[in-house]
């Protein structure tokens, strides 16, 4: 779902720029040669995981097959998706946007290997994307994302969950 008309559009109609509290999710889509999507912001200009708000009605997993599907063109299965991490620190997770809006994300960080379709981004709220190294992250990269991939990193090494 496009920003406007979303949940957290209407939120703001009410309470403007001020900073609100938000559930979301990413998604880190790996293909086998370990290399995973990132998608170029059309905001910003810079490079993150696909994911985002939760809508009514949503939970962690459908906001996270909602909005890989939505940036990126990919469809992925609830059930295929693999629970890596939470985070929200604050002084990580919120976000203050071009346009003056504060949100601190709290967030659930899945990983997924099995989907289906073409890579299409949306062309508003991702321009370009790209399959990685996740260690070595394309720049300029977002500082929220690089704390949730950084979880991720230790979710593989360990397969431990990670809480952030």
């Amino acid at each position: 779902m496009p920003f406007e008309g979303s949940y957290l559009w209407g939120l703001r109609q009410k309470v403007g720029h001020d900073l609100v509290l938000t559930p979301g999710a990413a998604v880190a889509t790996q293909r086998e040669d370990g290399k995973v999507l990132f998608a170029l912001r059309g905001d910003d200009g810079t490079w993150c995981l696909p994911g985002g708000a939760a809508e009514v009605g949503g939970s962690f997993a459908r906001t996270a097959v909602d909005e890989l599907r939505e940036e990126t063109g990919l469809v992925a299965r609830e059930d295929d998706l693999i629970p890596v991490a939470c985070f929200s620190e604050a002084d990580r997770h919120t976000l203050h946007y071009p346009n003056g809006d504060v949100a601190h994300y709290f967030s659930m960080c899945f990983l997924v290997r099995r989907w289906e379709g073409e890579l299409a981004p949306d062309g508003v709220e991702t321009t370009d994307l790209r399959f990685a190294d996740p260690t070595d992250l394309p720049q300029p990269f977002e500082d929220s994302t690089a704390r949730a991939v950084e979880l991720l990193l230790a979710y593989l090494r360990t397969g431990t969950f990670q809480v952030a």
